[in-house]
């Protein structure tokens, strides 16, 4: 008997010390969400405030104060009525850097949204690749998953990408998902697209992206024409991502 009362309580805090952990976690979660969130939600008023001091011909002073606190800035990505309103990162030697890191380049599961680092946005390159988390509680890049629904992007056509330089807006031209990291005939290697070395090339990628697309947008693309490319993990197979691509138009 008292064997199996050992046993019991070796299962009793077997499973306490697995709650304890859990609940630990979680609650280490949600105070990281809520420690992120307002960290962005600073960095959005210090902007809006820029653009009501600042006239038209000045609106990119809107960023200086931000640039000054991190250098990495390389622009600000918006989508109307998402939560996706954060400034873009790029650290070209040390590509991953913000992977797992804050604006403050503090360690965060969150992350920053940031550019592929290949990708330039003074030339501009054809194609800007920005990556961003699929977080649980919607932020970072979690509302590219309502694209799948073609009401969603009805609503939600225009992604603005602002440069340090300049306020650019993209009409979104396809949406997909994809394997990463794999030969496999359903992977679609769209990162590796960044500047096109021919017009056959830019074809190939533009009818590609089409091919996969959830639905036809009507958006179409010529030789020339730049592309921003949204990716966001997709837990539906292993290594999947979600993609939404758009096409400048001003």
């Amino acid at each position: 008997m008292k064997r199996n009362a050992n046993i019991y309580v070796s299962i009793i805090s077997g499973f306490l010390l697995c709650f304890i952990l859990s609940l630990t976690f979680i609650i280490s979660y949600y105070q990281d969400s809520a420690k992120q969130e307002a960290i962005y939600d600073e960095l959005v008023e210090v902007v809006e405030e820029e653009k009501i001091k600042n006239d038209e011909s000045d609106l990119l002073k809107e960023y200086q104060d931000l640039y000054l606190q991190n250098d990495d800035m390389v622009g600000w990505i918006k989508i109307d009525g998402t939560k996706i309103n954060y400034p873009v990162m790029q650290t070209v030697d040390e590509p991953n850097f913000y992977l797992r890191r804050g604006f403050d380049k503090k360690y965060t599961i969150y992350g920053c949204p940031y550019m592929q680092e290949n990708c330039n946005v003074d030339k501009p390159s054809d194609n800007l690749v920005i990556y961003g988390h699929h977080m649980n509680d919607g932020t970072m890049f979690a509302n590219l998953m309502k694209y799948t629904k073609k009401s969603f992007w009805e609503e939600h056509k225009t992604i603005v990408f602002d440069t340090l330089e300049e306020h650019k807006e993209y009409e979104v031209m396809a949406v997909f998902k994809t394997i990463v990291y794999s030969d496999s005939p359903e992977s679609f290697k769209y990162y590796h697209f960044v500047d096109a070395e021919n017009e056959e090339e830019f074809n190939a990628f533009v009818e590609k992206c089409k091919e996969l697309s959830f639905y036809d947008t009507g958006v179409e693309a010529e030789y020339g024409d730049k592309f921003i490319t949204l990716s966001t993990c997709e837990y539906s197979k292993k290594n999947s991502r979600m993609v939404v691509v758009a096409k400048r138009v001003k």
